[in-house]
């Protein structure tokens, strides 16, 4: 078997054809158990998420082409529409990808640990379709280890490298309980949603977001189970955000000094926490002059985001020399698989003189004869019969002289170890 791994990423194809070949929940059983029936794929494991789409597959001699195959008839497109975004990994090369996939090494966000547990759902979604067996098996348990000794042994999770994340890590600092925290989104792309992801895993009380196209923000706010506003409507809210977050492509200041003036007047002077990660600027810099406002702007998260995402790479250097140890691990086992184990011969024969040499002695009983002398014959036949072939094989090399299958058989009986002699 051959084990392959082949797929898209951000990296390599634009979110429009990503889309075309995700997997939903629904689908991915189906998707598993038909890829699986596919001819000469012999395990198939899917991975989805909204930055890759990735096959896993073993397949026999001859059946490279087919998880390829698949993808494309799977999703009604051409071979050629997807040639030229997917990757191939085969082998030592596949079981590395998996491995860097599970500990955020090939992420967008160096390091995040969210695809692990991506990998783990979709490990699990394998073998609720039977489409696993012990090889495919045998690496996704080793996957998980080695993300987590990655995870125990470096730093990679250590500090945040995305905009979104470090504005969200800023605003725990000011406010240690985001839970109790009514938090203000302006915008609705990428980076904001990415926050409210942040915010929501957090948890905040209540979340709004503002955005001058008023469907694209009620686009947002639903997925996020927050409300929406449009930007007309930014001075009547503001006093209600303990922590505004900006990032619009607006050529002029959305929030002026007078606007926040006004809510921290209403507010009672309580501290507003303020993020604009916007260029152009979205908030009017004057704004950080305001007693009881913490204004960031895109210049300070920049800072704690190089910094972090240099410590980050040097750990992913210190990981993937983890990973190249292991996978050189998995593929001994691998290898193993496919190699006849002379141990399994050489017990299988001693346990047929085993048995043939007990019967003989078991039926000297029966005929009446004492048990030592049936213990005599058991001992004395089982070691000749056990001995007979290495011995004349031994004989053979110490007439020509063979020294190296003489000292090999000393290793390997333990003869060049001298025996323990007992004191008593």
């Amino acid at each position: 078997m051959k084990l392959i791994a082949l797929g898209l990423n951000h990296l390599t194809a634009p979110v429009n054809l990503r889309e075309q070949v995700a997997f939903d929940a629904e689908s991915m059983g189906p998707a598993l158990q038909a890829l699986a029936r596919e001819p000469g794929v012999e395990e198939a494991m899917i991975l989805s998420t909204c930055n890759r789409t990735e096959l896993y597959v073993s397949v026999s001699a001859g059946a490279e082409g087919v998880p390829q195959a698949w993808l494309s008839r799977h999703h009604h497109l051409t071979a050629t529409r997807l040639d030229e975004f997917l990757y191939r990994h085969d082998e030592d090369a596949a079981v590395r990808h998996m491995f860097r996939v599970a500990t955020g090494l090939d992420s967008m966000v160096l390091g995040e640990p969210q695809i692990l547990g991506q990998v783990k759902d979709a490990y699990q979604q394998a073998r609720d379709a039977q489409a696993l067996r012990a090889p495919m098996e045998r690496l996704l348990q080793h996957t998980f280890a080695v993300a987590k000794r990655v995870r125990t042994d470096t730093r990679i999770g250590a500090h945040t490298v995305s905009v979104a994340f470090t504005a969200v890590r800023l605003a725990e600092q000011v406010f240690a309980d985001l839970r109790q925290a009514c938090v203000l989104l302006i915008g609705a792309g990428d980076t904001i949603e990415l926050a409210a992801r942040h915010l929501v895993d957090k948890q905040v009380r209540r979340l709004i977001v503002a955005n001058r196209t008023l469907e694209n923000a009620q686009d947002l706010a639903s997925r996020c189970g927050g409300y929406a506003i449009s930007l007309n409507d930014l001075p009547q809210h503001l006093a209600e955000a303990d922590i505004v977050i900006s990032s619009t492509a607006a050529r002029q200041p959305i929030v002026t000094r007078s606007m926040v003036e006004k809510a921290i007047a209403t507010r009672r002077r309580k501290p507003m926490f303020m993020v604009d990660i916007a260029v152009p600027r979205d908030i009017e810099p004057s704004v950080g002059e305001l007693d009881d406002v913490f204004l960031y702007g895109i210049d300070d998260l920049r800072q704690v985001i190089d910094d972090n995402r240099r410590s980050r790479e040097a750990a992913a250097r210190e990981a993937d020399a983890i990973i190249d140890l292991q996978v050189e691990r998995y593929m001994a086992w691998r290898r193993a698989l496919s190699v006849r184990n002379p141990a399994v011969d050489l017990r299988q024969h001693a346990e047929i003189y085993r048995d043939e040499v007990l019967e003989k002695a078991r039926a000297m009983l029966a005929r009446g004869k004492s048990p030592d002398e049936a213990l005599a014959f058991l001992a004395n036949t089982l070691t000749n019969k056990l001995l007979h072939h290495p011995s004349a094989r031994l004989r053979e090399a110490a007439m020509s002289g063979d020294m190296d299958l003489l000292h090999a058989a000393g290793r390997l009986y333990g003869l060049e170890e001298k025996p323990e002699v007992s004191e008593e």
